[in-house]
């Protein structure tokens, strides 16, 4: 009977001690010069050209978000590419020397190819543009009407808040999890996330207000919103909130 104590206390101390044996560890950003100006010159970029286009997207919001939309991922596959860790890369092993008289494996030692990882990280992106869509109009965006809009707008979000996600986090299931939970570290991929989300969300706000103003159509203060606050954010993220949780569980 005790021993079946014992080994049930064993078996929950373990458990304990492999939930809390690899904590989740923020994205850093390489110390290198051309990461550390990226990481500032990239969302200055998203930031100006936002507000160089933006008269154009108060006169036709679809043609201009379409345009846009290129040039945006553009910018944040050139993001990760330098500022961010690929998936899986800080879990990696080192190298490990062959013995004397073992062949080499095929593909061992080989690095990431990052040609697939930003396709991929399109891909998933893309496959996630209607979860986005679906949450919009969930959160009171036309749905019989505006299709196209709702639709651009939807996938500038996921650019700007699930591409980097993508692109650091892959499809690890724990890592989804501690995301959804707000369990994860505050990093630039994280903190641009949530500022996009927030800046969206607050960027609504204008819409039904009586002004009548033309940059009131929508969806032009929502991505106003989303651009304005993936760049606090990420900047924020990555600088003094780094590594910080958000509210202790």
């Amino acid at each position: 009977m005790s021993s079946s104590k014992t080994k049930t206390g064993q078996a929950r101390s373990a458990a304990k001690q492999n939930d809390g044996a690899a904590p989740m560890q923020p994205a850093l950003v390489p110390s290198t010069p051309a990461a550390q100006a990226a990481q500032h010159a990239v969302p200055a970029t998203l930031a100006a050209l936002f507000c160089y286009r933006f008269p154009a997207l108060v006169a036709d919001p679809v043609a201009e978000m379409a345009t846009a939309l290129p040039i945006v991922a553009a910018l944040q596959a050139g993001y990760a590419l330098v500022c961010l860790p690929l998936a899986g890369s800080q879990r990696a092993r080192a190298p490990r020397k062959p013995r004397p008289g073992e062949k080499k494996k095929a593909g061992e030692g080989a690095g990431p190819n990052y040609a697939v990882a930003v396709v991929l990280s399109v891909v998933l992106t893309a496959l996630a543009t209607p979860v986005v869509h679906l949450a919009i109009v969930l959160f009171g965006a036309p749905l019989l009407t505006h299709a196209a809009h709702t639709l651009l707008c939807a996938a500038h979000l996921a650019l700007l808040a699930l591409f980097p996600l993508f692109w650091v986090h892959g499809v690890d299931g724990a890592a989804w999890a501690a995301l959804a939970g707000f369990g994860a570290p505050l990093d630039a991929v994280v903190g641009g996330a949530a500022g996009a989300a927030l800046g969206a969300w607050l960027g609504a706000v204008p819409i039904p207000l009586d002004w009548d103003r033309a940059w009131q159509r929508w969806p032009v203060t929502v991505l106003a919103g989303a651009y304005a606050g993936c760049v606090v954010g990420r900047l924020a993220g990555g600088t003094v909130l780094l590594g910080r949780r958000w509210a202790a569980r």
